[in-house]
């Protein structure tokens, strides 16, 4: 990981692109009152996005075992698709 002021990197942007791209280097971009923004490659962002996801997704799973343990499940009869 690298942390790098705005005017460095405004320089040297396709450099700081490739060591995202080629190196999977995250680049952090430092900038007045903390107003910091990050560089990294789309492959980095999207296991970023789908391990996002995946917590939310055992976060609903776990709330349901709560739910279900606790009594507030419901049983239901199967619905079964018609054979045409």
């Amino acid at each position: 990981m690298l942390a790098v002021n705005y005017s460095t990197v405004r320089e040297n942007l396709k450099n700081y692109f490739d060591k995202a791209t080629d190196e999977n280097e995250t680049v952090i971009i430092t900038r007045k009152n903390e107003k910091n923004v990050v560089i990294l490659s789309l492959e980095q962002y999207n296991e970023l996005m789908k391990a996002v996801r995946n917590a939310e997704y055992l976060a609903k799973i776990d709330l349901s075992i709560e739910q279900l343990k606790s009594g507030r499940g419901q049983q239901h009869e199967l619905i079964e698709a018609d054979d045409e």
